[in-house]
């Protein structure tokens, strides 16, 4: 049985492109899978608060000094990094906003890429000394952007920091395939962009269909 995590980051409602891609992507898998488990986690309406000062003395402080509300301060954290434990897969459906990830998704990694929870942390290793604690892990992202041409050799590459993130960030969450599906010209609203719409969700059912005859 396959245990996915689905996340959305979008703020906005039913008009959501990247929630229509990450609903698509899910229901095609319990098509093919009727036994798969789902997390939800809509970071987009319900975002995660940012790191502050105590959030990091409390994560550094031994489980055993903890105090009350130290142990309160960081239950969220230990909550979403069990998550990414369970998980098998992790989709997150996200827009590109200003060229990166929206805050909320920032602050869940943030949230979630922890030293001893996450990653371990060793200068022995020399100028590498992080590495990843969980392992295995498939990625899908399905992202919506206004613009088009933020892929490889696109005439917008290099202002493309919302994938690019998320896969680096990923990687110390035991990350080690990655999968993307994009819809672009949204804010053109032209024919590119409703045959951007069909391409995506053609995608998506191919590359469940991958992912789940791998796993059978």
């Amino acid at each position: 049985m396959t245990t996915l995590l689905h996340i959305d980051a979008s703020a906005r409602g039913e008009r959501s492109l990247s929630r229509k891609l990450s609903a698509g992507f899910i229901q095609s898998w319990i098509a093919a899978e009727v036994s798969a488990e789902v997390i939800v986690r809509d970071v987009g309406t319900h975002p995660p608060p940012f790191v502050t000062e105590d959030w990091i003395r409390a994560v550094f402080t031994p489980v055993e000094q903890l105090s009350t509300e130290q142990s309160a301060r960081i239950r969220l954290s230990d909550t979403l990094i069990d998550e990414i434990e369970r998980a098998d897969v992790i989709v997150i459906g996200s827009p590109m906003y200003n060229y990166g990830m929206p805050a909320a998704l920032k602050s869940w990694f943030d949230q979630v890429i922890r030293i001893g929870k996450t990653f371990t942390f060793d200068l022995a290793r020399g100028d590498f000394p992080l590495e990843p604690i969980m392992s295995g892990k498939t990625l899908v992202i399905l992202s919506s952007r206004g613009e088009f041409g933020f892929g490889i050799g696109g005439v917008r590459e290099t202002m493309n920091h919302l994938e690019t993130h998320i896969q680096t960030c990923a990687h110390y969450l035991g990350v080690e395939q990655t999968h993307v599906i994009t819809i672009d010209y949204q804010e053109f609203a032209d024919a590119r962009h409703e045959a951007s719409i069909a391409e995506a969700f053609e995608a998506i059912e191919q590359l469940v269909m991958d992912l789940t005859s791998c796993d059978a």
